[in-house]
């Protein structure tokens, strides 16, 4: 995608779109929610990430955002998306799920209904959930230095693309081949950029690289090492949701296991046996070493202590002249004894660094010439050490490279197979949902709404034990009913399905038809009469409902408690008589539903929730309101109880006055 493609996405600006722009595929990963892939843009988090990804599938679906009109609606799919978050085992699902919205876009609500019908096939059995515990996206490694490695070039230009191209890698400045053997002498491996030097003898690991700017990753496998072990846990996790899932791989998962079980968590090669062999010889070879002279000097100290060299005088005096010492006097007398300690001297370091090839130059480590007490040679034990250190570093850094070139070949299909594996876990949060609620896909048809069995699951009891409602509304009408007896949960519910079915989401029913509205008004219960101000900004919210010709949903809690009784009657009335002859359809809650009809210039229809009656001083209601019904209040439900049971005059007189 182009910036100015990029920058026409509601709320991302030049920097963003500039982030964005260095992915590798921006427009795939917005248009289809991704926000894993999003969230790989340098500065983007996955919670920033998720809100750019919405925005930009408004923008491609032509979808104003303004479908959730007030608060309470608002409310109500957050509660519906805090369900489905609920259901997600990682944490990416959750920001991907925040992409789904309700919208008036046809499209987009097939959209998501396409992938919601697939995901609602998908069995969320413990053994894939428990998988998915170990699942993340995955990261790039932290700060890769490599410090036994250049690379060197004489020209300025490379320089600068090199530092570029090769972070990990110190790159230096170098005029002639003098200033490349400088570097080898420090440096384990020396890659020169310039073609010009090559045939350029120098001592040390120097390699000709003109193209080595190509191929980083093959320069520097640590890259690519370090990638694969700070990630190697939440690739098994991955591998582990594929097989408990039964999903196709995009990898051989065998062969990516096997690979990183060659891996250690500092992105070093583990359990080379040859490897380790040499890096345990270097780390002894002092110890070795010295161990070695005391087994020579045990060995030579017991051999004088069980002989008795007797020496004559004018031996001892011509010793003496000549300035001879004990080595003299070894050599002469011990010099059996001598050899056999230097020969388990040699044996013991030999063995000690258990290495066959290097065990010539150990055991030139003791001389031949006598000395008490025997000493090694200093010159052979260093020289013995870089040799060591040289096949250690070039063995390790040829295993990097064959275990790098493994894995890379798979760091591509390794992100698909985690990213679907995090793709499942959206899916089965849906599925999730939809299993615990019994739910359904709506229909699209008509005007209005029709639900048939709908069970809430905002109410605070347990979902089984929430009792079904039927409630179906084609343009205004009025909604009566006791206290207590579920016409706010009813209003709920039907919010509910709405925000739902034009997320494309299924809804907690068995069966709703849905017109597709274009915005969803919900007006909560307001606690207590307000003032005028309030009332002002109240009535001409409503006055903004009937203008124009978008089709709107239009749920009303008691709008009578925003000033006194008489007047609230009047002023519903007209703000029913105006959405009548609009296209909304609209709900009203309402106690003054008898006044309010009254007081209507056109026939208002008026539902109910029928109150049974009271038992044991509980009320028993039947939830479905019922059609052109005017439900009885729980003061009249009382009264009737009362002359009843008791008898008095009173009780029939008051209950006469409801009729």
């Amino acid at each position: 995608m182009e910036l100015e493609e990029l920058e026409a996405i509601p709320g991302v600006g030049a920097k963003t779109a500039e982030r964005l722009a260095e992915l590798d595929d921006p427009e795939r990963a917005l248009a289809s929610g991704d926000v894993a892939a999003v969230a790989r843009a340098p500065g983007i988090s996955e919670g920033r990430a998720a809100r750019i990804a919405r925005a930009a599938i408004r923008s491609q679906h032509d979808d104003d955002g303004d479908f959730l009109a007030t608060p309470r609606a608002r409310e109500i799919y957050e509660s519906a998306l805090g369900l489905l978050q609920d259901r997600a085992v990682t944490r990416y699902a959750e920001k991907r799920l925040e992409t789904l919205y309700p919208s008036a876009a046809a499209s987009r609500i097939e959209e998501v209904r396409t992938f919601t019908c697939e995901a609602v096939e998908r069995e969320p059995t413990p053994e894939v959930l428990e998988a998915l515990e170990g699942v993340e996206p995955l990261e790039p490694p932290r700060d890769v230095r490599v410090r036994d490695r250049c690379l060197a070039t004489n020209d300025a230009e490379t320089y600068s693309e090199a530092r570029e191209a090769v972070p990990e890698l110190s790159v230096e400045l170098v005029e002639d081949a003098r200033g490349i053997a400088d570097l080898a002498r420090g440096y384990s491996t020396v890659v020169v950029l310039d073609e010009e030097f090559s045939g350029v003898e120098v001592e040390g690991d120097v390699r000709v690289e003109p193209d080595a700017l190509e191929n980083p990753a093959e320069v520097v496998p640590e890259r690519t090492l370090a990638f694969f072990a700070r990630n190697r846990d939440r690739l098994r996790a991955a591998a582990a949701v594929h097989q408990a899932a039964d999903l196709e791989a995009p990898c051989d998962v065998d062969a990516l296991d096997e690979a990183l079980s060659r891996l250690n968590q500092d992105g070093t090669v583990a359990d080379d046996e040859a490897l380790n062999e040499l890096e345990d010889a270097i780390d002894d070879l002092d110890a070795a070493v010295s161990m070695a002279e005391n087994v020579a000097n045990d060995h030579l100290r017991e051999a004088i202590q069980e002989r008795d060299v007797t020496i004559e005088g004018n031996d001892l005096l011509s010793l003496v002249e000549r300035g001879a010492g004990v080595d003299s006097l070894l050599e002469r007398e011990l010099a059996d004894e001598f050899a056999a300690a230097v020969e388990a001297a040699r044996d013991h370091f030999a063995d000690a660094l258990g290495l066959e090839d290097y065990e010539s130059m150990a055991r030139q480590a003791f001389g031949e010439d006598p000395t008490f007490p025997v000493e090694h040679d200093d010159r052979v034990v260093d020289r013995l050490r870089e040799e060591l250190t040289a096949e250690r570093d070039r063995r390790a850094a040829r295993l990097k490279r064959d275990l790098a070139d493994d894995l890379r070949e798979m760091r591509e299909p390794a992100g698909d197979l985690v990213d679907a594996a995090l793709d499942l876990d959206v899916e089965l949060a849906v599925s999730r949902f939809a299993r615990d609620f019994d739910c359904t896909f709506p229909t699209f048809e008509g005007r209005g709404f029709r639900i048939e069995g709908g069970r809430s699951p905002l109410l605070d009891v347990d979902f089984e034990a929430v009792e079904p409602v039927d409630y179906g509304v084609e343009g205004v009408a009025l909604l009566s009913g006791v206290n207590s007896g579920g016409k706010t949960s009813t209003l709920d519910l039907v919010a509910l399905v709405v925000v739902l079915g034009q997320m494309g989401l299924p809804v907690p029913a068995e069966d709703a038809r849905l017109e597709r509205f274009e915005a969803l008004h919900y007006q909560a219960k307001t606690q207590g009469t307000l003032d005028a101000g309030a009332f002002e900004s109240t009535l001409r919210e409503f006055g903004s409902l009937v203008a124009g010709d978008r089709t709107r949903l239009v749920l009303v809690d008691e709008l009578e408690s925003i000033t006194e009784p008489g007047a609230s009657a009047v002023i519903i009335a007209g703000i029913l008589e105006a959405l009548t002859e609009s296209d909304s359809t609209a709900v009203f809650v309402s106690h003054l539903a008898g006044e309010i009809r009254e007081a209507a210039g056109v026939d208002v229809t008026v539902d109910g929730i029928q109150a049974l009656g009271l038992e044991d001083g509980e009320l028993q209601v039947n939830r479905s309101p019922v059609k052109d019904h005017l439900a009885r209040s729980t003061p009249e439900l009382i009264v009737e109880k009362l002359a009843e049971q008791d008898g008095d005059p009173l009780y029939g007189e008051l209950l006469e006055k409801f009729d």
